[in-house]
């Protein structure tokens, strides 16, 4: 006698459940401009953490020179 097969089904995480919610309420643009945006402020984020990390390059060079 064999078991019987078990099937393993992935629990949705937090941000699975969100984008149910998002794609039942939103169209399909407004999802793809949302994701865009939100982009744009991960990428403007990451720019501002180099600037100052290169403004303080910079600082201590001068400070050393």
């Amino acid at each position: 006698m064999q078991a019987a097969p078990v099937r393993a089904t992935a629990i949705p995480t937090f941000t699975d459940a969100l984008r149910a919610v998002e794609s039942l309420l939103m169209s399909g643009g407004q999802r793809t401009a949302r994701r865009n945006a939100w982009t744009s402020v991960l990428e403007d984020r990451r720019r501002a953490k180099d600037r100052v990390e290169a403004q303080r390059v910079l600082d201590s060079a001068v400070a050393e020179g």
